[in-house]
């Protein structure tokens, strides 16, 4: 198959992706469904409350991504042979790592207190918060990897990663219009439209890069790194993704017509759509190394993502908690999760919600590489010596 045949066929399936929502939601609502334009999103009609059988049938899912994760060796994963190397690491943390944290400090009480200097500083402390805690990561990452990070090797990567994160968090707004916004803004009225269009895309820079610096974190643990390489071998054939592959469809046409119920494909669709698509055409994906027993590289950026879910999750409910009111932080969001709003610890997120963030990892890094292999630049983010 040649080179512009294969990007053609990344090309429509990526545009499906958007294509098909909006059939079934054509289907549904006779147009785009309520709320569609709004941006950032707002909430225009209640969800669903609680369901008990939603949440139980969720909440086994759960439980079992949880037990492969927490004990792969019941799963047929081994430990590694290799010995624990000894040894110290002299090398000193980065500039950027140390003056990184005055402006993280800055940010951090300007958005929790919501300080007042001339300007609400509140309502510009999103990005510094978010870019000055990449680089302490990327900091950390250089003094554990021996001046290795992504920053020090691979300084024009994070540039596009910055670059491909702003486009690719667009397209997950575009998809939350169709589940009837799963999340949404309330403080839509800080900026003007221009406004908000121009700060929401320099806050959208920061997901993929703070993403891909906890994977390069993680890795620098060889704990971590080995404890999903030694699992069981899967292979695939062409018959298999062909149905994964129309599965992915069949999901993505059902988040528009089924907003509430399938509210959760948002996360999943793409993954068939893509991953099967760049198999197909013969791409790497992060699935590739399973077929020698290696889920490291998938393992590894959905609990990446899920540590950093963490950090945005405290930080956004503490704009909330410290006060009596709503913050005006832009940035701030609520959610509107149907059937599963249930137990929530710090966060306005419900537990099992952070179970999607395993999902998207996995999202990132394949819209990743979809941009890679269309538009022709190095995706490579490893950064240890031994990158298998």
């Amino acid at each position: 198959m040649k080179n512009r045949q294969k990007k053609l066929i990344l090309m429509v399936t990526f545009s499906l992706i958007f294509i098909l929502p909006y059939i079934g939601s054509l289907a549904k609502w006779g147009g785009f469904p309520p709320g569609y334009g709004d941006f950032p999103a707002q909430k225009v009609e209640g969800d669903p409350g609680f369901n008990l059988l939603y949440f139980t049938l969720a909440s086994i899912v759960a439980i079992g991504i949880a037990a492969v994760l927490l004990f792969p060796r019941i799963f047929g994963f081994r430990r590694p042979d290799t010995k624990r190397q000894a040894g110290g690491n002299s090398t000193p943390f980065p500039s950027w790592f140390w003056w990184s944290l005055p402006v993280l400090a800055v940010s951090w009480i300007a958005m929790w207190g919501r300080v007042h200097i001339i300007v609400d500083l509140e309502h510009y402390s999103f990005v510094p918060l978010w870019w000055s805690f990449i680089l302490i990561l990327d900091g950390i990452v250089y003094k554990r990897n021996e001046g290795r990070s992504i920053i020090s090797r691979r300084p024009k990567t994070m540039q596009l990663l910055a670059v491909v994160s702003c486009f690719s968090w667009f397209a997950f707004e575009f998809l939350n219009f169709f589940v009837i916004e799963n999340w949404y803004y309330p403080n839509n009225e800080v900026f003007t439209n221009f406004g908000n269009v121009f700060w929401f895309s320099l806050s959208y820079t920061t997901v993929l890069p703070a993403i891909f610096e906890w994977y390069t974190l993680l890795k620098t643990f060889k704990g971590m790194k080995d404890r999903y390489r030694f699992g069981p071998k899967f292979s695939t054939n062409r018959t298999f993704l062909l149905i994964y592959y129309a599965l992915g469809l069949v999901l993505a046409f059902g988040m528009g017509y089924y907003p509430y119920v399938l509210f959760w494909v948002l996360w999943v669709a793409l993954v068939p759509m893509l991953s099967a698509a760049m198999a197909l055409t013969g791409y790497w994906t992060p699935f590739t190394p399973i077929r020698n027993g290696d889920w490291s590289r998938v393992f590894l950026i959905a609990l990446a993502t899920l540590f950093n879910g963490f950090f945005w999750e405290m930080w956004n409910f503490g704009s909330e908690w410290f006060h009596d009111s709503l913050p005006t932080n832009p940035n701030y969001w609520k959610y509107s999760v149907p059937y599963l709003d249930k137990i929530h610890i710090f966060s306005e997120m419900p537990i099992l919600g952070y179970f999607g963030y395993l999902f998207f990892g996995v999202n990132c890094w394949i819209i990743w590489l979809i941009a890679a292999y269309i538009f022709e630049f190095d995706a490579d983010v490893e950064v240890s010596e031994d990158t298998e």
